[in-house]
């Protein structure tokens, strides 16, 4: 499955529910926005071994190991079926590729989506909403080989394409809080956790925190 059909499930999935009828809605909210997702190194040691080639001969190699962070992004939406439960769909994705081996040129970009049951236990138009997440979904870690060719020193040129991807299960849970600034426009710090099958196979462990602040806006009533 490509990176470009993982990243487009959750918007078809928000657009399918966006065309049950209205009527029973209590509204639709949707955000964007900035923060991180953090993760160990894959070694205890801190080492990450891979092989070189000397004289046609593999040689090992150990260099830091990568661990996951920076800046990432989040986009997602709720559906509320009723005032206090609903639905909604995010994905979560690293806006740059991370330095993973940078020895053997290779970078890494990982991405989370999920889709979730959502809880708020305040409505009627007040403007601090919680919200609870609870959900499942999938993540990927996309690999990218770079390689740079000098012709002279000064003269130097870079590469990068993509050229491996590991696809994983992941349970996902979230607390939020909807800080609305208006009666529609509302900031969303919240806090994700995102239990990751497998991801000990690329980073220190499966379980991964995310924190995001996003700005969003909610449709019809509330």
């Amino acid at each position: 499955m490509s990176k470009l059909t993982i990243s487009a499930i959750p918007l078809l999935f928000l657009l399918l529910l966006f065309n049950v009828k209205q009527t029973s809605a209590q509204g639709m909210s949707a955000y964007f926005g900035l923060g991180s997702a953090t993760n160990s190194a894959a070694t205890s040691a801190g080492c990450a071994a891979h092989f070189i080639l000397d004289e046609l001969q593999p040689t090992p190699a150990c260099e830091p190991a990568p661990t996951m962070g920076g800046v990432f992004g989040v986009i997602g939406a709720d559906f509320m079926i009723t005032p206090h439960l609903g639905v909604n769909g995010e994905d979560t994705f690293r806006f740059a590729q991370a330095s993973y081996l940078p020895a053997v040129g290779i970078n890494a970009r990982p991405t989370f989506y999920d889709f979730n049951l959502v809880y708020q236990p305040i409505s009627g138009g007040k403007h601090i909403v919680p919200v609870l997440e609870g959900g499942l979904g999938g993540s990927k870690v996309s690999l990218y080989f770079t390689q740079q060719t000098c012709a002279i020193i000064s003269v130097c040129s870079t590469q990068s394409g993509f050229f491996a991807s590991a696809n994983h299960f992941q349970l996902h849970g979230a607390f939020g809080v909807k800080l609305y600034v208006t009666s529609n426009i509302f900031i969303k710090p919240q806090v994700d956790a995102h239990w990751v099958r497998n991801m000990n196979q690329q980073y220190g462990r499966n379980l991964v925190p995310q924190f995001t602040v996003s700005l969003g806006y909610t449709f019809g009533e509330r």
